[in-house]
């Protein structure tokens, strides 16, 4: 399984951007599947997942970023908004398909203030 992440790029604050996150293999089948986030200098934390009927944010990031889950398409969305500078980082998508994780390879965001 190969997941490709797109979408970042460099933003104003308050400024928004959708993330997309495509596996090569249907996504219908994953456990879960999730954003991460891994600012300069921080370790990587958990920002939005979805895992069956689940949804669930970070706190730094509700009310403002929306996670979504196409499997039609094999793609797992984030739309961010009302960004602020400390959400500059690489995000990540994952893919859990029971024991197994797999990682895209990240997509740059870039927030000026």
């Amino acid at each position: 399984v190969q997941l490709q992440a797109s979408g970042g790029g460099l933003v104003q604050a308050g400024g928004s951007l959708r993330l997309s996150c495509t596996a090569s293999s249907s996504g219908g089948r994953f456990n879960a599947m999730g954003w991460y986030r891994q600012a300069p200098g921080k370790q990587r934390e958990l920002v939005a997942y979805k895992s069956g009927g689940v949804t669930d944010y970070a706190d730094s990031v509700k009310g403002r970023f929306t996670v979504s889950r196409d499997n039609n398409k094999n793609t797992l969305y984030l739309q961010v908004s009302g960004l602020r500078p400390e959400d500059t980082g690489i995000y990540y998508c994952n893919a859990r398909l029971g024991w197994q994780s797999f990682w895209g390879q990240g997509t740059q965001v870039t927030v000026s203030s």
